[in-house]
């Protein structure tokens, strides 16, 4: 898997393009919430272009910005570096931090625990 690597505002951007499908300079700016520049928006997302990870389109005057990697992708890669990381590269042991969080649901545990029992009868 080729590794993906965001900072963090370009984390934020790119979460924008995958929640709305698309933006605008403008549209991303304004749905950051923060008083950043119009050119600094601009700056993350020719950055992002740069690297492959978003395209564009004229509309208008305007460019509107298109991600060209899927959110699961980018998770991915990021979830791998996190457990090489931070839990010494043991899968188990970052299964262990998300279930142990007392803030899940029930019901969100118990979608993982069919989604880890679909995942073993995979395996067999």
């Amino acid at each position: 898997m080729t590794e993906i690597v965001f900072t963090p505002r370009e984390l934020d951007v790119m979460s924008i393009l995958w929640r709305q499908g698309s933006g605008t300079v403008a549209e991303v700016r304004e749905t950051l919430g923060e008083d950043l520049a119009y050119t600094s928006v601009l700056s993350v997302l020719q950055t992002l272009e740069e690297k492959g990870h978003v395209r564009h389109e004229g509309e208008g005057r305007a460019y509107r910005y298109f991600a060209t990697v899927e959110a699961e992708v980018a998770g991915k890669s990021a979830l791998a570096r996190l457990r090489d990381a931070v839990y010494q590269g043991s899968s188990e042991l970052l299964f262990a931090q998300l279930v142990g969080d007392r803030g899940l649901s029930r019901e969100e545990l118990e979608r993982m625990r069919r989604l880890l029992a679909e995942r073993l009868k995979e395996e067999r």
